[in-house]
């Protein structure tokens, strides 16, 4: 159904392109201005709503990413039209990490974001709470935690969220879902984010993020930490805050990950 989407948007020369897990991705031209294009289904056009919004604030807060051009439905299918960037996934991981510091320096007078959105396909929940702990408790690990319970997985998940209490961060701009596959380089190097969850939060959970799945060169870590040093303690808040995207990754792609959320579990209980 693509091409009906690309006729209403006045689209032409789509070509199928790689670009996400659960998206249908095309290169096509806009009045002669290379597009990228995200298609799928029409109930898929809040989640375009909210990355559109996200990458709409990672811009406002210095970071180079794609800009939205629009998002809806049109020919039956949910859309989000993007510019079109060259990525690659080689460049230079020091401008990366200073960026990312520079973004964190955009914060908020509270926890949250003014709209849910949506960490892959789960939705997440932004609302604020009074203090931080409160927000991981009950805005990421709760949710994810009654999921997996409705998903047949048992659990035994002691208050590890008391971990965060005293606690006080900056509401920093967070990315959101910093893996390897969400961050990118231009030509010239330069790093690009996409593909975000944003919220205000504790910065050291991007930062724990990226150190998820296989993390990232040691320019990256030696760079941010040079612009802005990770706190005393991040050391265990990590695996706190990796816990979230471990239920996430349980949730969405199954029992796979049990081993490592469980283990993280026994982690986090041990130094309660």
């Amino acid at each position: 159904m693509h091409d009906a989407v690309c006729a209403a948007l006045g689209l032409s020369g789509e070509q199928p392109v790689r670009g996400g897990c659960i998206h249908q991705c095309y290169r096509a031209a806009l009045a002669g201005r290379p597009v990228f294009l995200k298609l799928n289904e029409a109930r898929y056009a809040d989640a375009f709503a909210a990355e559109a919004d996200g990458l709409r604030a990672l811009r406002r807060a210095g970071a180079r990413a794609p800009e939205p051009i629009g998002h809806g439905v049109a020919g039956g299918e949910a859309y989000l039209l993007m510019e079109w960037l060259e990525i690659g996934s080689r460049g230079d991981f020091a401008a990366l990490g200073t960026m990312l510091a520079a973004t964190h320096r955009a914060h908020s007078d509270r926890y949250g974001w003014p709209r849910d959105n949506y960490i892959g396909s789960t939705l997440q929940e932004n609302a604020p709470c009074a203090g931080w702990a409160e927000f991981w408790r009950h805005r990421r690990l709760e949710p994810q935690l009654a999921l997996a319970s409705r998903n047949g997985y048992r659990l035994e998940a002691p208050p590890v969220w008391r971990l965060l209490e005293g606690h006080k961060p900056a509401p920093s701009l967070v990315h959101g879902d910093l893996w390897s596959g969400n961050a990118g380089f231009l030509a010239d190097g330069a790093p690009v984010l996409f593909d975000p969850a944003v919220y205000y939060g504790d910065r050291e959970a991007d930062v724990a993020m990226t150190e998820l799945f296989g993390g990232f060169p040691e320019d990256f870590y030696e760079a941010y930490e040079e612009c802005w040093p990770l706190e005393s303690g991040y050391a265990v808040r990590k695996h706190l805050y990796n816990l979230y995207h471990l239920l996430n990754h349980l949730n969405l792609f199954g029992g796979g990950y049990l081993v490592q959320v469980r283990a993280t579990l026994r982690l986090l209980a041990r130094v309660l």
